[in-house]
């Protein structure tokens, strides 16, 4: 159940955190590293209320309890970017996947970053989109790609290095899916404009206006439009698969977030100040 979060007073202060789940080795002799990122990633906030007469705080502490420790949820965004810097005119956006090919034999040239296709799956991409790939034998060629340029139809252009490899049969050329570090959107409702690096986007969990986040997300370059579509390079990558023509809010995004811990407490001095905080973690369904 998702419990409506007290709009004011603002927060006195906020730690808002990504965090990553990544294993790190290192050699005793050569002191070499070698990194294993895993798929846990989230957003965390360390909050902080400015001090409260009991009026106030009663909004905050009946909100605390209603959320019953980690059982439900709240919206919340990070407070020092509430509304984004790019220009997209309405609120929502949809996800669309151009590139959907889950066999086919590919090729890749290194001199020329080129990902050769046998047949048209690149027909419906543009230069700024990404396609994730998996399936090649060396593992260089796997991976999140930003098409640079579309050369044909069976042919792209990418922003990676790649390693030679020739004809190999069954690989998977897909969009907005897990792992993926780019989204592949479209519009909705005829919306038009730009969308910014560092803004966030909301995933939502269905094809509606009255659908849930599901993960929250940065757009960590600006957008490449193309016509109606765009292509976003975010950060964290995506959790899961997200299926084509769910939105993905714009206007004002929130993450879904629960509190990290089963307690809900606050002080109270002799003048009858309140003082609270709180941390709450992105909520990651499984």
């Amino acid at each position: 159940m998702i419990i409506d979060m007290p709009s004011s007073p603002n927060f006195a202060s906020v730690r808002f955190a990504l965090n990553r789940t990544i294993a790190a080795t290192r050699s005793t002799f050569t002191y070499k590293q070698r990194t294993q990122e895993y798929d846990g990633v989230y957003w965390s906030a360390e909050v902080t209320l400015p001090p409260m007469k009991r009026a106030d705080a009663l909004e905050w502490t009946t909100f605390l309890t209603r959320l019953q420790g980690v059982k439900n949820t709240f919206l919340m965004a990070d407070p020092s970017h509430l509304t984004n810097s790019g220009t997209y005119n309405q609120t929502w956006l949809a996800t669309e996947n151009r590139v959907n090919d889950t066999s086919e034999t590919l090729s890749f040239t290194a001199s020329s970053k080129t990902i050769t296709a046998a047949t048209s799956i690149f027909t419906n991409a543009f230069a700024g989109d990404f396609i994730v790939v998996s399936g090649a034998t060396n593992d260089d060629n796997n991976g999140t790609f930003k098409i640079t340029t579309k050369t044909s139809a069976t042919a792209v252009v990418v922003d990676r290095d790649l390693v030679d490899e020739s004809t190999t049969a069954g690989c998977k050329v897909q969009q907005n899916i897990k792992g993926a570090t780019g989204l592949s959107l479209t519009n909705v409702s005829s919306g038009a404009g730009t969308i910014k690096k560092g803004d966030y986007l909301a995933i939502h969990d269905a094809a509606s206006a009255t659908s849930n986040p599901v993960q929250y997300v940065m757009a960590v370059e600006d957008a490449t439009a193309s016509g109606s579509d765009y292509g976003v390079r975010i950060e964290p990558k995506l959790r899961a698969n997200i299926t084509a023509g769910h939105y993905v809010k714009f206007s004002s995004p929130k993450g879904q977030f629960r509190l990290a811990s089963n307690q809900a407490s606050w002080s109270v001095n002799e003048a009858s100040i309140y003082g609270l905080s709180f941390t709450a973690v992105e909520v990651i369904n499984g």
